[in-house]
């Protein structure tokens, strides 16, 4: 039996549930150029981490590594991403954002981000706006937990 009270799994599906939507909301917005959501997700990793091996973002995205070289072909035949020889190991090869790349994603954020400060603006007066920044700061605040405290902290081990 869970030691976990009412109001916290409630909290969490109901995070859990808003979040799934708020993110098929945003990506409406995109423009994605006919990207999928795994290209779109290698160069939103790019854009974060820097440079990296085709086996260094598969083993981040967690999808084997033959998806990951399907996937860096089409991006870098659309003029996203740049592979070039790693420096510091000539056999392999380091695949980096291209400006072409950072452009889509610059382009992506901004239309989502006016989306949503349009509905907050549209739909929610201030009290509640500032209720919903109080609740990211306290989500931010989960979120960063497990890489705080580690996983048995999370767990409440």
């Amino acid at each position: 039996m869970s030691d976990i009270d009412g109001s916290a799994s409630r909290a969490a599906r109901d995070v859990r549930v808003v979040l799934s939507r708020l993110r098929r909301r945003l990506r409406e917005t995109y423009d994605r150029r006919e990207l999928t959501a795994s290209q779109i997700s290698l160069l939103s990793r790019l854009d974060r981490e820097g440079p990296r091996s085709a086996s260094e973002l598969a083993a981040a995205e967690r999808v084997r590594p033959q998806s990951v070289a399907a996937s860096i072909a089409v991006l870098e035949e659309r003029g996203m991403v740049a592979r070039r020889r790693d420096p510091a190991d000539g056999r392999r090869q380091v695949v980096s954002l291209s400006p072409a790349g950072r452009a889509l994603l610059d382009s992506t954020r901004a239309a989502g981000e006016e989306w949503l400060a349009r509905a907050l603006h549209d739909h929610l007066d201030e009290a509640e706006r500032r209720t919903v920044i109080a609740a990211m700061a306290l989500l931010d605040r989960v979120a960063g937990l497990d890489r705080v405290a580690g996983p048995d902290r999370v767990a409440g081990r």
